[in-house]
C-alpha cells in the first residue's frame, strides 16, 4: 500500500510539457469539429499532440460508439454495454474526413466483444466509405484484437488500408494488469497474421512507465520485430484519471532515445520513441 501512495505522487518532469495548439489549420479544424459535432479521439482522448497533428492534416476518428466491452487499466474510454451499431457511421466519418480536408486519417474503435463479427464488418465499410467520399485520403486502421479470429482480421486486410496497427501497449508481465482481457501472445499473433495475410504495412505502440524493467522493454521490442511489424511507437504512459493505473516512472528522453536506437538496429522501417509520442503521432509518415 505504501508503494502505491508513493507511485501516485510521482511528479511530472519538465519534458512532459505540451505546447498549446496554434496555427491557422488547427483553428479551422477546431471550428469545423465544433460546428458539425465531429467525434475525434484527438479531443476525447485529450491528446498532447492534437495541435501538431491537426496542423499536418492528420486526425483520429473513433468508430463503433464510445463504450467499450473491455476495461483496460490505462484507458479513459468508458466500459459497459455498448449501444447498437450505427450503420450510418461509415458515411458520417467519411464526410467528416472530407469536410476537414484530412490528408491522413487514423481510424480506431472500442472493443466490441458483444458482436458476432466483433465490429469488423463496420470497420471494412468505413474504410470503403472513406475511399469513396475522400479518395485522396490515406488511412491507418488501429484495430482491436478481434479475439484473434482470422476471418475478422481478413475483412481489414481485404479493404487494404495503407497501415493496419494493433497496439501491444505493454510488456508481457504487465499485460494482464494493464489490458485485463487481452493476451500478449494473441496480440503478437494478430500482428504476425496481418503481415502473412498480405498487409503491406503493420504497426504497433507500447506505453512505458507502468513498472516495466529495461530488459522487458528490449524483449518486447524484439518480440514485435520478430512478428515482422514495420512500425513501432514508444511513448510515456500518462494517467487519465485517479481511477486508472498510476504512473510508476517517467522515462527520460535519453532512455527513449536508447530504446528507439535499439528498435532501429533491429530493422523497423519507422520508429517513434519519445515521451509525448502517442500511437498515431506522425502517422502520416508511417505509410512510406
Amino acid at each position: 500500500m505504501e508503494n502505491l501512495v508513493q507511485d501516485t505522487t510521482v511528479q511530472k518532469p519538465k519534458w512532459i510539457r505540451v505546447k498549446l495548439p496554434t496555427g491557422k489549420n488547427y483553428r479551422e479544424l477546431r471550428t469545423l469539429v465544433d460546428k458539425y459535432k465531429l467525434n475525434t479521439i484527438c479531443q476525447s482522448g485529450s491528446c498532447p499532440n492534437m495541435g501538431e497533428c491537426w496542423g499536418e492534416g492528420t486526425a483520429t476518428f473513433m468508430i463503433l460508439g464510445n463504450i467499450c466491452t473491455r476495461s483496460c487499466g490505462f484507458c479513459g474510454v468508458k466500459t459497459g454495454k455498448p449501444l447498437d451499431v450505427n450503420w450510418d457511421e461509415p458515411e458520417k466519418v467519411a464526410r467528416s474526413i472530407k469536410l476537414m480536408k484530412i490528408k491522413h486519417a487514423v481510424l480506431t474503435s472500442v472493443d466490441r466483444d458483444d458482436l458476432k463479427d466483433m465490429g469488423s464488418i463496420l470497420w471494412g465499410e468505413t474504410v470503403n466509405a472513406v475511399r469513396r467520399i475522400s479518395p485522396g485520403t490515406t488511412m491507418e486502421t488501429l484495430i482491436p484484437d478481434f479475439q484473434g479470429i482470422t476471418k475478422h482480421l481478413d475483412r481489414l486486410v481485404d479493404v487494404a488500408p495503407e497501415v493496419i496497427s494493433h497496439n501491444m501497449e505493454t510488456v508481457k508481465r504487465l499485460t494482464r494488469e494493464v489490458r485485463i482481457q487481452a493476451k500478449y501472445e494473441r496480440s503478437l499473433e494478430v500482428l504476425r497474421y496481418l503481415k502473412e495475410a498480405g498487409q503491406r504495412r503493420t504497426k504497433t505502440g507500447v506505453m512505458l512507465g507502468l513498472g516495466e524493467t529495461r530488459d522487458e522493454v528490449f524483449q518486447t521490442i524484439e518480440d514485435i520485430r520478430n512478428a515482422n511489424v514495420d512500425v513501432i511507437t514508444l511513448g510515456q504512459y500518462l494517467q487519465p484519471t485517479k481511477k486508472h493505473l498510476p504512473v510508476k516512472k517517467f522515462i527520460t528522453p535519453e532512455e527513449f532515445d536508447e530504446f528507439g536506437d535499439f528498435a532501429r538496429s533491429l530493422g523497423f522501417r519507422h520508429v517513434e520513441s519519445s515521451p509525448l509520442v502517442r500511437s498515431s503521432y506522425h502517422a502520416e509518415k508511417h505509410i512510406h
